[in-house]
């Protein structure tokens, strides 16, 4: 009879916990937020961030053009008004465009509103300059916050993180970056870069490398709605 009651009790917490730790997969999976996939290929998305930059961005475009890869950019808007040009030759080229709010601000310092506002402001930049509307959503620092999940849900946004970042925004040597990407890429994962930093950038000499070291071994780079399969 023991025995009986101990095998009731031990079902019973072993249902409990697999209805449990299935709970935060399902609401990962409904706020449609994205750090990497799970791939039977080597695909990989390469992103860059904070542009466009009247140099950056050109230098990065040209160097994707030579190896033939697209990738997606995650523009702040006040730089599309202040370079449109630059923010017209990404989406000429082929590549793919998304929202990083207008004045990158720190997320956690915004309400429901003022984050509208900021995702609204930089979706204006694009469509008026660019005649172009963006799907997909990077916060600033990558920072998920209750007023993210609001905003992205109600504009129809996917949520793009990413899974390797390539600390470019503050790392002055070109192998040190390389060496960070070789080390940890995995098929599926998103890959985060700049094309506006402040101080000097190694970006595009870094991609230079990479792209031809990520081709060798077989890997595929695409932009993040191919990688998703939401394009």
């Amino acid at each position: 009879m023991r025995r009986h009651i101990y095998r009731s009790l031990f079902s019973f917490l072993l249902l409990f916990s697999l209805l449990y730790t299935s709970i935060p997969i399902k609401a990962y999976a409904e706020e449609k937020i994205y750090r990497s996939v799970v791939t039977q290929t080597k695909q990989i998305a390469l992103t860059f961030d904070d542009g466009p930059h009247p140099r950056l961005t050109h230098e990065i475009l040209e160097i994707l053009d030579k190896y033939n890869v697209k990738a997606t950019f995650f523009m702040v808007g006040v730089n599309v008004v202040n370079y449109p040009q630059a923010a017209k030759e990404v989406l000429e080229r082929g590549h793919e465009v998304g929202n990083h709010t207008y004045s990158h601000y720190h997320m956690r310092g915004l309400n429901e509103e003022a984050l509208n506002d900021e995702l609204g402001k930089c979706e204006d930049a694009l469509e008026e300059l660019c005649e172009y509307r963006p799907h997909l959503f990077r916060p600033p620092e990558g920072a998920v916050t209750e007023y993210v999940r609001h905003c992205s849900e109600g504009g129809d946004y996917t949520l793009v993180l990413w899974s390797l970042d390539t600390r470019d925004w503050e790392e002055k040597n070109t192998a040190r970056i390389v060496q960070t990407v070789l080390e940890n890429i995995q098929p599926g994962d998103i890959v985060l870069m700049h094309d506006y930093i402040g101080t000097e950038s190694k970006t595009p000499e870094a991609l230079e490398i990479l792209l031809s070291k990520l081709l060798e071994k077989g890997y595929e780079p695409v932009t993040v709605s191919r990688l998703l399969g939401i394009c």
